[in-house]
């Protein structure tokens, strides 16, 4: 399964609030064997988040969307997912019911729009905050606090699956640049696909669906460089 994430925020962009849910989403869904392949942050503005979501709808398996939920004047991302397949808002009684009668709030206290959803598509519940998202075809829509985020992405996780790649780590004392020609032997004698991440020592991912392929690739990486750990 392919899929891509789109974070919504002018505070992401400005640098005022750091992007922790990407890395977190993209971690929860490598880990269930789903590929991200593009992570992508927009402002608060409709015509920006229509057309990332139009575009990456038809590209993708599945676009997770987080950020801009609510009914205040910046909460925009659920007009520009309507927009992007040209449907409009509607008040979704199934998501009024539960925040009256699951999640403990009176209608009265509901701001106006609350529940307004992209007509057509289904609800998410909110375990933990007050704005719903929802699913529209291969669209999930979640909060941007995280620990609404998270809640409502473990309430769906069970629809993004895939393959499960394993994956094991060799921290090696050496300089990147000499390590080149050892991570070609790797790739050609293992078929593991070889990641490095370079500071004062280079980890060097290794990964595969096969389980012996890694373990047999990292064995011979430390044989054969200056591993320190793993």
């Amino acid at each position: 399964m392919r899929v891509s994430i789109l974070t919504v925020g002018d505070e992401l962009l400005a640098g005022d609030t750091v992007n922790t849910n990407a890395a977190w989403l993209g971690e929860r869904l490598t880990a269930r064997g789903a590929t991200v392949e593009r992570v992508t942050t927009v402002p608060d503005r409709v015509d920006d988040i229509a057309e990332v979501v139009r575009e990456h709808a038809d590209r993708y398996d599945a676009v997770v969307v987080t950020g801009g939920l609510g009914p205040t004047h910046d909460d925009v991302t659920m007009d520009g997912v309507a927009a992007a397949f040209d449907r409009g808002l509607e008040t979704d009684e199934r998501a009024l019911a539960w925040l009256t009668e699951e999640g403990g709030y009176s209608a009265d206290d509901l701001a106006a729009g609350t529940a307004d959803l992209p007509a057509g598509s289904n609800p998410l519940h909110n375990d933990v905050g007050v704005a719903p998202g929802c699913a529209l075809e291969n669209v999930y829509v979640l909060p941007g606090v995280p620990a609404e985020m998270k809640a409502m992405f473990d309430a769906v996780a069970d629809r993004f699956e895939g393959t499960v790649r394993h994956v094991e780590s060799v921290v090696v004392d050496e300089p990147e640049s000499a390590l080149v020609e050892r991570f070609d032997r790797l790739r050609e004698r293992f078929g593991v696909k070889v990641g490095s991440y370079p500071g004062e020592t280079v980890r060097v991912k290794l990964e595969s669906e096969d389980a012996e392929a890694v373990r047999a690739a990292a064995a011979w990486l430390r044989d054969n460089a200056d591993a320190v750990s793993s």
